[in-house]
């Protein structure tokens, strides 16, 4: 391989250089490799999976960030990779998906419809109209994923695929396009709102009030689209993605931090990381958010990206908590996810609205023997962590213990007895997020889904370079890399290669 030390190449095939072992860049990786290009994925870890990654520590498997995905139902992006790349996904369905705790009230995301249906019902009397167009709403969106759609549309080729991707139930959306899911409410259901703002800020980086109505309906779907357990924790399909790359004749590397990459003439040409290697490329897909790639361009960088990181307010953090729990101390029975809204007139996030998962009782791979591993997650602003890190070290782990016992006084909300069943407890920050999977400020989950047209498509200014991953629409959850992943595939090997 020109340009590349220690390996042989099998084929001329033109050669893709993937810098990120995300979910994304993993699965258009193995799409490129599948569709006769040469791959090379670069990571900067010693394990693949980014914020979708599971790490080990002191005898516990921790899940990252993502620790549900779903896209594994026929027609679902998962499924629809698994399919073209016949690979079995480890993963084992979960119903209730999560339960919802609100001030005086649970609600419960069944899976089964009529479930879900029937506790809505008991839930938010009154509110059916709503949720038939949700439903109706959700329908339009999850069709139109099922077949190409690159939206938003760069090319003339896109506009054709999205003409062939219109149907009547399409049209029938119009209407909506522009409005935001709020905007569909009764006026006065503040309880319903606070319930989809939770949901919403998960799954859309954003409030009922500011969300797109068929992108807020598609993803308040998401429970009865199938949500999964995934076997070892959510690092597995990353895992799964980059053994698939290595027996199909392409290379994951890890421990490769890209820390430049060359252009010329418009175009990327090569890659150089910390450790010497320079990788040449005719196609380059940079599982980065547009930070990260300006990042590496330096004054190379497009104009255009330039611009965008400069003007683009940054995006939310998470403060993490990793427990491992006695199971014996944790009460019996339940669901093993759960949503806390602790106070639903004060702000979501920083510790007020708290997702706490925990690993399958009994699985061997995510704790020792009658133990159970568990993440606990808020979105939080990144900035404020970065200046107080800076300012004082002192002030910073104070309110890094701050931030603990709010995760945990939440989490005892869904959990009774939570701390008598806590034996270790990991912390982590926008800063600690930032060291392990070099995104910038730490930010994650990608754009918050205002508008269908502000959405951010893959294009990056250099004609053979690509973002993927969750800045890029439809952006946030496996589910929402891989409908991207197989975007930028196809835009890739539809690439004139100079």
């Amino acid at each position: 391989m020109a340009g590349h030390t220690g390996s042989t190449s099998l084929t001329r095939a033109p050669h893709t250089v993937v810098i990120g072992a995300g979910v994304g860049g993993l699965t258009a990786a193995a799409l490129l490799l599948h569709g006769g290009l040469r791959v090379t994925v670069l990571e900067a870890h010693v394990y693949p999976g980014g914020s979708a990654g599971t790490f080990y520590h002191r005898g516990f498997r921790f899940d990252a960030g993502a620790t549900l995905a779903g896209g594994f139902a026929p027609g679902g992006p998962h499924a629809r990779v698994a399919a073209l790349l016949d690979l079995a996904w480890p993963v084992h369905p979960v119903d209730p998906a999560w339960v919802v705790h609100l001030p005086g009230t649970t609600i419960t995301q069944w899976a089964e419809r009529a479930r879900w249906q029937a506790e809505r019902a008991a839930a938010f009397p009154g509110t059916e109209r709503f949720w038939e167009l949700q439903e109706k709403l959700a329908a339009v969106a999850w069709d139109a994923s099922s077949r190409p759609l690159p939206w938003p549309p760069g090319s003339a080729r896109d506009w054709l695929a999205l003409a062939g991707a219109v149907r009547p139930a399409t049209l029938a959306a119009t209407p909506y396009l522009t409005r935001a899911l709020g905007s569909l409410l009764p006026v006065r259901e503040t309880h319903l709102r606070a319930f989809l703002d939770a949901q919403l800020l998960i799954s859309a980086q954003t409030s009922a009030a500011r969300a797109s109505a068929l992108y807020g309906s598609a993803a308040l779907d998401l429970p009865r689209r199938g949500v999964h357990h995934v076997d070892g924790g959510i690092g597995t399909l990353a895992r799964t993605l980059a053994q698939w790359i290595a027996e199909h004749g392409g290379e994951v590397l890890y421990r490769q931090r890209v820390e430049r990459v060359e252009t010329r003439a418009g175009r990327a040409v090569a890659v150089y990381t910390n450790k010497g290697l320079r990788v040449e490329c005719d196609l380059l897909l940079a599982n980065l958010t547009p930070w990260g790639l300006a990042r590496l361009l330096g004054d190379d960088a497009p104009r255009a990206l330039q611009r965008e990181t400069r003007a683009r307010p940054a995006t939310w953090g998470a403060f993490t908590l990793y427990l491992g729990l006695d199971a014996a101390a944790l009460p019996a029975g339940g669901a093993d996810h759960h949503q806390i809204v602790v106070d639903p007139g004060r702000p979501l996030g920083e510790g007020n609205s708290v997702f706490v998962s925990l690993s399958r009782a009994g699985d061997p791979r995510r704790a020792p023997p009658g133990m159970r591993a568990a993440t606990l997650s808020t979105h939080t602003a990144a900035t404020p962590w970065w200046e107080l890190h800076a300012a004082s070290r002192a002030a910073y782990e104070e309110r890094r213990a701050e931030y603990t016992e709010r995760l945990l006084g939440a989490a005892e909300i869904a959990l009774p007895g939570l701390r008598r069943a806590l034996r270790l407890a990991l912390p982590g920050t926008p800063v600690t997020f930032e060291r392990f999977t070099r995104r910038p400020l730490g930010m994650v989950g990608g754009f918050p889904q205002t508008s269908l047209f502000r959405a951010r498509g893959p294009r990056t200014g250099l004609a053979n370079a690509w973002l993927v991953g969750d800045s890029v629409f439809p952006g946030q959850s496996t589910a929402g890399v891989t409908l991207g992943a197989l975007r930028v595939a196809r835009d890739a090997l539809a690439a004139p290669i100079t």
